[in-house]
């Protein structure tokens, strides 16, 4: 998980509409997953809670402790879905994490962030990339909508050319494999899929500023719907034959999708990475120039 945040505007952007095709995306859902079967709480002293026989986990935060679970598979290559509904109200220096990440110093990691707010401010939803352990790929968005009035699908398809991140089906983000300039990929170290709810307030709500109003605890976050369409990794073996077929494996975005990811860039990004010429007085990382994201940001310094 990040514990970097970029100074962001605290004001979203209005729009008087959606466009028809976010109106129009549909997400399908198979079967459910089960979060006793699936996952595993890993700490919380008992703050993670399995509801509906399975088919619902809380995680909560107090002054004492936040809490978090990890998958009981790890996955090379897949689309993983998550619904989630946000802490609402103050939800000031609390931190929902849900990610995809390897162990160890050279790890590799895939984030959504969720980084709480005063009631009435919108949330920044925060990505990250890792490889080999290292990140500073932040790319931060508002939503078109209220993530704690309901339950929202988050989603990151990953497979040997990109990872692409989702909301309710639009894109947000893409990061491409860029292996032949020598730019590290993400292609090689198992990941678990991991959500955690915590608290951040020395630098998730205004770089610091704010801080958590533990008058308001606790703090709930509901998920749900977890499914993953992936490559389970077990004693050194996919469960994908090297001629498997399935299609989120060589899945890219079609112009659709690259018509979506251009209206939520322009419309909601609020930070880019790729953007910060003074984070990067030397010059931007060079997966910049070549993922042609280097324009797409409404505040582009710390």
């Amino acid at each position: 998980m990040a514990s970097y945040s970029c100074t962001t505007k605290q004001n979203a952007k209005g729009v008087s509409f959606l466009p028809i095709f976010l109106l129009l995306v549909s997400l399908p859902f198979g079967s459910a997953g089960n979060f006793y079967r699936d996952f595993d709480m890993t700490w919380g002293d008992g703050r993670a809670k399995i509801l509906e026989n399975g088919k619902m986990l809380n995680l909560s935060l107090d002054k004492a402790s936040g809490s978090g679970i990890q998958s009981k598979n790890e996955y090379l290559f897949g689309k993983i879905d998550m619904q989630l509904k946000l802490v609402s109200g103050n939800s000031a220096g609390t931190v929902t994490a849900y990610y995809l990440s390897s162990q160890g110093p050279t790890h590799d990691e895939i984030d959504f962030e969720f980084l709480g707010n005063l009631s009435g401010d919108p949330y920044i939803v925060h990505t990250n990339v890792y490889t080999q352990g290292k990140g500073d790929r932040e790319q931060q968005f508002y939503l078109w909508f209220d993530p704690t009035a309901d339950f929202h699908t988050y989603s990151i398809l990953w497979n040997p050319q990109t990872i692409i991140f989702y909301v309710d089906g639009t894109p947000i983000r893409v990061y491409k494999n860029l292996e032949s300039r020598r730019i590290p990929f993400p292609k090689n170290q198992a990941m678990r899929v991991y959500s955690s709810l915590w608290n951040a307030d020395d630098w998730a709500t205004r770089g610091g500023i704010v801080k958590t109003d533990w008058s308001q605890a606790p703090f709930t976050v509901s998920l749900r719907n977890f499914r993953s369409n992936a490559c389970v990794w077990k004693s050194t073996k996919s469960s994908c034959s090297g001629s498997s077929t399935k299609p989120w494996l060589s899945q890219e975005l079609d112009s659709a999708s690259e018509a979506r990811l251009k209206w939520v860039q322009q419309n909601y990004m609020v930070y880019n990475y790729c953007a910060d010429t003074k984070r990067f007085p030397r010059g931007l990382p060079p997966e910049c120039t070549m993922n042609g994201n280097t324009t797409n940001s409404n505040n582009n310094s710390k």
